[in-house]
């Protein structure tokens, strides 16, 4: 069995990305390439930003180490995770790490402010966000937010919210915009009107959560849920992203983002056909969440990625257009633009991921998940 061995090596990682970041060293200064030879043990270190803490959010990274899908790509992968105090296209751009994942409209702010970064794959299809009200509270759309405190953690994922506003004809000056931590106290405790939640995560905290009036779990019908999925304000999120100028000028770095791609869409793969398994591996490397709330993220995260029409990580180009056009009318509550004009075309590319998808459907792997089917979670106390 190959897991005791990976879940060790992406463990480690952890350890060492911690000691090389606080001894201030940088690694993705040495071009990585797809020359590594797993058969002779020389494997090709590729070092992946994630955006968060470790959760199934990323549950098919850490798959694609524990069942051995990197090795078998020549790669030896370190995951490195951020708390929020790394930003992941500064240090893709800063050379940091040879691949990141970010939210598209956090990159497009950053690529008109002079990073040079490719989308190189769509893993997530759809939008996880909401907005939460109380059931009783008479907010059921976008256009229900004029006068209320509309809850935004900042940071980059306040975007969607003020796009899906200008959509309905309202600015921030219309609105009450409240500094949100992430998770739903502040919603709790009244201090705000509308939430923001992701399906895989915050959503999930108020319905492991005891109301106080009945001693039972919160229920769905206890809220009003807006998904900007359904508004006009829908962006695209987790993508992988890699150096502009070094798919342009470095062969042997286009030859290991397909071979990287190609591990990682086997990573999602995995985690769609096994999702307890993968709701357990994020918690054996390092997640803080209990077992019920991981496995309910892992079933809403495979939601965002399958059905995926064209193949995992293929790039709508009508969804990137829709998010570029987002992220132009978008203005938040101090009067900032996301961008000012359309990013440049450099900013996506299917090519990558449409040869790793080629040359793993010779393998006959299922690409699509047309046949995909949603688990049924039952949350528990607390997520334990």
């Amino acid at each position: 069995m190959r897991h005791s061995t990976r879940r060790a090596l992406a463990t480690g990682a952890f350890a060492l990305s911690a000691a090389l970041l606080l001894a201030g060293c940088s690694g993705g200064g040495d071009s990585p390439d797809a020359s590594g030879d797993p058969d002779s043990g020389e494997l090709t270190p590729v070092k992946l930003q994630l955006q968060w803490l470790p959760q199934a959010q990323f549950a098919g990274y850490f798959a694609a180490i524990d069942q051995g899908y990197f090795e078998e790509e020549g790669l030896e992968v370190e995951i490195i995770p951020s708390g929020g105090d790394i930003v992941p296209q500064d240090a893709l751009a800063n050379g940091d790490v040879d691949f990141a994942i970010a939210w598209v409209p956090k990159v497009l702010g950053s690529i008109e402010a002079g990073a040079n970064l490719t989308d190189i794959a769509q893993i997530f299809q759809r939008s996880g966000t909401l907005q939460v009200s109380w059931a009783d509270s008479g907010i059921e759309s976008v256009a229900d937010f004029e006068g209320k405190t509309i809850g935004s953690w900042g940071f980059g994922n306040e975007w969607e919210i003020f796009a899906a506003m200008a959509a309905e004809g309202l600015d921030s000056t219309t609105v009450q915009i409240i500094t949100q931590d992430f998770n739903m106290n502040a919603f709790l405790q009244g201090d705000i009107d509308a939430a923001q939640a992701m399906t895989y995560n915050e959503y999930a905290q108020l319905l492991e959560t005891v109301n106080p009036d009945t001693g039972e779990l919160y229920q769905p019908e206890d809220f009003n849920v807006i998904s900007y999925e359904d508004t006009v304000g829908a962006m695209l999120q987790d993508a992988i992203w890699a150096d502009t100028e070094r798919l342009e000028s470095d062969e042997a770095y286009a030859d290991t983002a397909v071979a990287f791609l190609k591990a990682v869409v086997k990573g999602w793969v995995y985690a769609r056909d096994n999702p307890e398994e993968a709701a357990l591996l994020t918690i054996e490397n390092g997640s803080a969440w209990g077992p019920s709330h991981e496995l309910w993220m892992m079933n809403e995260i495979n939601k965002l990625i399958w059905p995926s029409a064209d193949g995992i990580g293929i790039i709508d180009e009508t969804a990137w257009q829709r998010t570029v056009d987002g992220a132009l009318s978008a203005v938040n509550e101090t009067g900032a633009h996301l961008i000012t004009e359309e990013p440049p075309a450099s900013a996506w590319s299917n090519e990558y991921i449409q040869q790793a998808l080629d040359e793993l459907e010779a393998d006959g792997i299922d690409l699509t998940g047309e046949s995909f089917t949603p688990m049924d979670v039952v949350l528990e106390e607390g997520g334990n």
